[in-house]
């Protein structure tokens, strides 16, 4: 770029802005567009997929210029956001006839991937979390705002494992790191925004706190002043001051997460058990998916915080499932959920009611979920648990908001304001007599036009309007001759003549600016419209809260109803008991009966080893187990006949394993990797789900290992352990150890198939059905045959096998066969003694 002295003054103000916001997009409004030049134009041509053309010159070359239309613009905010890109919004501010120059502007907000708010720019059912991260001699800090909400998180971390682990629970839209952090190849998916060291400042982080909540210290909220997460909320609350340039009244109240209240589930475990991803990409494979059936977007955004974050805390998940109990037992249930789906996503709207960014139909909206609630309140009162009153009280329909809104916006106002239309006629006088102005002009154009016509004689003369030369007269230049003195030509047309006259000036300036005075009235009454719901945020955001919270309760009720599921005692004992057990998402999508399997875990059974062949359903049994013993620590009934659930801290898995490419790790590292993890930090309270541990290694390095694992699961950590191998060597530990049993998963043989029963029986399996399972599998019939020869040949200890051995067994096999067919076909008292005695020999040789 050459220096701004050599561009238009409109280039020299574009490029001035631009300096402030070298690392994004900026979006430079022109009247109805919103313009891109330069870089930032070649850019948004190919993440956008719009024309890239030209404007003005710079340094003799042409200048790259890109625009999408302002009506429009979310669409393609959306897809920027989505790739992780950042834009600065360039408003008009001035008057645009003010004088010379380019019209005043200035960027009023910066939509980043963390910070949006507009319903077009995120997911309805996804939190789109902003997190910053922070560290001090004490550990790790976190603090996370789901801007469209209001929900303001810290945390206090002691190690980077369990960093990253809540960092995956959250799954940010993007994270604040400080510059020059070694924090940042933590987190290579994610959206990063490297800041200014400065904006981890903690004292300045402490500041900004008391600042938000008006307060003298922070002892109130929990926060400790030498807590590391202060300068990752001082970055974060800057951060978001920066982008959104107004003031945040609408966050709540920070809140300080107790790890030990929840069951720690690691990336591992949450990918493991496809809690919230499933590598198809299909949501309803995850067990998100398969449990949210809410009735509201912001229900089914606080479903999935419950899923992803199980409780430890028994008196809230009773209360959770007394909630359920009550909306089972009563006949409202379907009644309920059909009301909850006429509240809209009131969580967000009262955020973008409280930065000022709210749409017309927010407001419609938000009017309609009030009402809703009414009739919810009334259906509530009928309850009386405890649970259900609760959630009643803490509903509060705003009818004086109810009310305003049904005098204030009309019923099917435009999508924006700018074009006027939104308010309610009757609402204000001063606007209704503007508005009548511009109503009554068309009537007038006609009187206008028939008066003229008798004054002037001319039949054909017309009455008119367009932007450009606005209200005219039209007179035909073959009755040019009659037009009277008094008009002013005001254009000339191949056809006809074009005039006016001093009424109609006067009366096109009063029009013009009554219509010019609406739109600008309307937009300040919309403006004050949205102040006078300033005082009740706090309020409405609480009523938001509560109706999610309802719609959980009957979207698990409702579950429970449909999928025949259990309520689960939740105990204070070290134990987990399950009987007829069923795996939730595998059940619903297979298309034959799920085989439902029981479980005990207890003090004297802390290990099961399990065995049986591959596609006999181990892993499912291994997985349900966990699921159930997670949906019951969500406040879920769950699939089982019977469950009594312990009280279990955290969740391991270790199941199946690949290379990551990207570090340098081979299948076996990762694997050894997860062990030692589980093995270091598993505790007598944790569950464990292993599954054949030393596949990536030599046999006997693979058998020693996982046998290791085992003794020290059940001696050292104590865990309650499933185990799922096929070394059978290491189903001998239940001789060995007390507290540790064999249980294997049945099938049944049949000529050289096999049928899975899926059912699981005490015991370890007698084999393990491998040539089977690659038949089925589809492995061509000349591999399974030589497969067979040779396991024979390993069965009868020949360790090191070639193709050589293999040929000559099949000779023997061949020579054994025609022995035993002359065998078979003789009578034996024919033999002479030396007959029989070369048999003999010829058998011993073979058998040898």
């Amino acid at each position: 770029m050459s220096k701004n002295s050599q561009h238009t003054p409109m280039i020299q103000q574009f490029l001035s802005i631009k300096s402030d916001y070298p690392d994004m997009l900026l979006f430079y409004r022109m009247g109805d567009f919103y313009e891109l030049f330069f870089s930032d134009a070649e850019e948004a041509a190919k993440l956008l997929d719009i024309t890239l053309t030209h404007r003005g010159k710079s340094n003799g070359k042409d200048i790259p210029m890109a625009g999408v239309p302002y009506h429009a613009a979310d669409n393609y905010l959306a897809r920027l956001v989505k790739n992780g890109h950042s834009v600065a919004i360039c408003e008009q501010v001035g008057d645009v006839n003010a004088g010379k120059g380019p019209v005043e502007r200035k960027v009023v907000r910066i939509v980043t991937p963390g910070t949006v708010t507009e319903e077009a720019l995120m997911e309805a059912h996804q939190e789109n979390a902003l997190v910053a991260i922070s560290s001090n001699k004490q550990g790790y800090g976190l603090a996370y705002l789901e801007l469209a909400s209001g929900r303001f998180m810290a945390m206090r971390l002691a190690d980077r494992e369990t960093l990253q682990a809540q960092v995956n629970r959250l799954h940010p839209s993007e994270i604040l790191l400080p510059e020059n952090t070694e924090l940042e190849e933590l987190f290579p998916r994610f959206t990063l925004q490297l800041r200014p060291q400065w904006d981890f400042d903690h004292e300045s982080g402490l500041h900004a706190l008391k600042q938000l909540y008006q307060t003298h210290d922070m002892k109130g909220f929990g926060v400790h002043e030498s807590d590391a997460f202060i300068s990752a909320a001082g970055a974060l609350l800057s951060y978001v001051k920066h982008t959104q340039k107004t003031t945040l009244s609408h966050i709540g109240p920070i809140r300080i997460e107790q790890l030990d209240d929840y069951v720690h589930l690691d990336a591992n475990t949450r990918r493991n058990l496809e809690i919230d991803y499933h590598p198809e990409g299909d949501d309803a494979l995850t067990l998100c998916g398969y449990m949210d059936g809410c009735s509201t977007a912001m229900g089914s955004r606080e479903l999935r915080r419950w899923i992803k974050q199980p409780l430890r805390q028994r008196t809230i998940l009773n209360t959770r499932l007394d909630a359920i109990e009550a909306l089972l037992d009563s006949a409202q249930l379907d009644t309920l959920q059909s009301e909850l789906k006429r509240i809209g996503d009131m969580e967000r709207i009262i955020t973008r009611i409280s930065l000022k960014t709210a749409r017309p139909r927010d407001l419609v909206t938000l009017r309609q979920s009030l009402e809703a609630l009414i009739d919810i309140r009334q259906l509530l009162q009928q309850h009386s648990h405890n649970a259900l009153q609760n959630i009643c009280q803490q509903i509060n329909p705003h009818t004086d908001f109810i009310q305003l809104l049904q005098q204030a916006i009309c019923d099917n106002p435009p999508v924006i304001i700018r074009d006027g239309g939104v308010i309610a006629e009757g609402y204000d006088d001063q606007l209704d007599e503007l508005r009548r102005i511009s109503t009554d002009a068309g009537q007038y154009m006609l009187d206008f036009e028939e008066q003229q016509q008798q004054e002037s004689g001319i039949n054909g003369l017309k009455v008119g309007y367009n932007r450009v030369h606005g209200y005219y007269i039209e007179v035909s230049k073959l009755h040019s001759d009659s037009v009277p003195e008094h008009y002013i030509r005001r254009q000339t047309l191949k056809a006809v003549e074009r005039y006016t006259t001093p009424e109609l000036k006067q009366f096109e300036h009063k029009v013009l600016s009554s219509k010019e005075k609406s739109l600008a009235w309307e937009k300040q009454l919309y403006d004050q419209l949205l102040d006078k719901f300033s005082p009740a945020i706090i309020s409405l955001q609480e009523t938001a809260v509560a109706t999610s919270t309802l719609d959980c309760y009957a979207n698990l009720a409702g579950k429970a109803q449909l999928h025949k599921l259990k309520r689960p005692k939740l105990t204070d004992t070290s134990e987990l008991k399950i009987t007829q057990g069923r795996h939730p998402v595998v059940e619903t999508i297979q298309p034959t009966p799920f085989e439902p399997n029981d479980l005990t875990l207890n003090e004297e059974t802390r290990m099961l080893i399990i065995t049986g062949p591959n596609m006999g359903g181990k892993s499912t049994y291994m997985r349900q187990t966990a699921i159930i013993t997670l949906m019951a620590c969500v406040g879920s009934f769950v699939p089982a006949e019977h469950a009594e659930i312990g009280d279990i801290d955290r969740i391991f898995t270790r199941i199946g394993a690949g290379d990551d490419l990207t570090r340098g790790r081979s299948t076996f590292m990762v694997e050894m990797s997860e062990t030692a993890n589980i093995l270091h930090n598993a505790t007598d309270k944790s569950l464990v789900l292993m599954d054949e541990i030393g596949r990536g290694t030599s046999t006997y390095d693979g058998l020693s290992l996982a046998r290791a694992s085992a003794v020290h699961l059940a001696q050292v950590n104590r865990s309650f352990t499933l185990f799922a191998t096929h070394y059978f060597e290491i189903t001998q530990l239940a001789e060995q150890l007390d507290n540790t049993a064999n249980v294997h998963l049945d099938a049944v043989e049949h000529d050289d198939s096999i049928v899975f029963l899926h059912s699981v029986k005490a015991g370890a399996a007698s084999k393990s059905y491998g040539l089977q399972v690659a038949a089925l599998a589809g492995i061509p019939s000349q591999v399974l045959t030589q497969a067979k020869k040779q396991l024979k040949l390993l069965e009868q200890g020949h360790v090191d096998v070639d193709p050589v051995q293999i040929s000559l067994f099949e000779q023997q096999e061949a020579e054994v066969s025609e022995i035993e067919k002359k065998l078979k076909n003789m009578d034996p008292n024919d033999l002479t003694p030396r007959q029989a005695l070369d048999f003999i020999y010829q058998l011993r040789s073979m058998l040898k």
